[in-house]
């Protein structure tokens, strides 16, 4: 299947360059507005498509893959996240699904990093202070936050992102702290110097920051619900740069409001752009609009990955970053 004889539909625009390269390499259609495609013209797309590239915003359930046809053969995802995938189901229907793993790994932990500094030094409410004319100058006792050195940091979810965070972490002079599926091999462990708890539950009482880096599962829903975000300590901070339906974003933003966490910094959120209106009202909270992985050089090499996958497939192998159901 030489690849400019394949089909390629990408559903939202993606940086120049990738889009400039698909168009040497293959027929393409690239999305001509930056909205996502409606249900019915992701059906479409994946009517006229070999291969469709679609992103975090494309919900591709088992509804819409009974729709897609007999033409679709991979689906190459612009994003290392699949949750928006019934993988199972496009396996089934013989339709391919590739990710881009690894890319974002730096970018999201940088940014894991400069919330907790923000909710931490009280950076969110610094802005807003020192862009209104209320600000009188410099006293003593304004704007104190904590200093990080010295406190607990407990990372939920110790894969690629996780391990970059701990290395971070440490040089910032954190106590790192994990709870995984999985536990470390015990080189990795030293080598990070973290401490693995098998019980979520006494990790994060224990924890002054919680950071959230684990995938969005059906068995990591809600796993900061409501019983387990009140066994934080006051004091502790919560981060989540991984997916917003892991914690219950109701819960915590009583518990903000109430004083019960001390603050929180939120790259993604449960209902994606709809964000908890008090929420967006809690001067302990940062809000970010999912900036995690928004650096130039990660998503052009995320593109890269996805022409990678799809020549790999055009010339009949393997697609090196193929996602298989055992792996979610």
């Amino acid at each position: 299947m030489p690849g400019k004889h394949l089909t390629v539909v990408v559903t939202r625009q993606l940086p120049q360059q990738v889009e400039t390269r698909l168009k040497e390499l293959f027929d393409v259609q690239l999305r001509d507005n930056d909205a996502p495609m409606t249900p019915d013209e992701l059906v479409d797309a994946m009517q006229s498509a070999d291969v469709l590239v679609p992103t975090i915003t494309d919900q591709i359930d088992a509804k819409i893959l009974a729709r897609a046809g007999d033409k679709l053969k991979l689906i190459a995802n612009y994003g290392a996240g699949v949750d928006h995938v019934d993988v199972a189901t496009a396996r089934q229907r013989g339709i391919h699904v590739s990710n881009t793993p690894g890319v974002m790994t730096d970018d999201t932990a940088d940014m894991v990093m400069a919330l907790i500094l923000g909710v931490t030094r009280r950076m969110g409410e610094g802005i807003k202070l020192a862009q209104s004319d209320t600000w009188q100058g410099w006293t003593p006792t304004a704007m104190m936050g904590g200093r990080i050195k010295g406190r607990r940091l407990g990372i939920l979810g110790m894969g690629r992102i996780g391990q970059a965070v701990a290395k971070r972490a440490a040089a910032f002079g954190l106590q790192v702290h994990y709870h995984n599926r999985r536990r470390l091999r015990p080189e990795v462990e030293e080598t990070l110097d973290a401490t693995y708890w098998e019980s979520l539950d006494q990790m994060v009482a224990r924890m002054d920051i919680l950071s959230i880096n684990c995938p969005h599962t059906p068995s990591t829903f809600h796993l900061m619900n409501a019983r387990r975000l009140k066994l934080m300590k006051p004091n502790a901070v919560i981060v989540n740069t991984s997916r917003g339906e892991v914690i219950d974003e109701n819960a915590l933003t009583r518990m903000l409001c109430a004083g019960e966490i001390a603050g929180a910094g939120l790259d993604v959120f449960e209902r994606g752009h709809l964000i908890n209106p008090r929420l967006k009202e809690l001067p302990n909270a940062i809000l970010l609009p999912h900036m995690g992985s928004a650096t130039l050089e990660g998503r052009v090499e995320m593109g890269e990955k996805v022409i990678l996958n799809i020549k790999t497939f055009a010339d009949g192998h393997r697609p090196p970053d193929l996602v298989v159901p055992s792996m979610l």
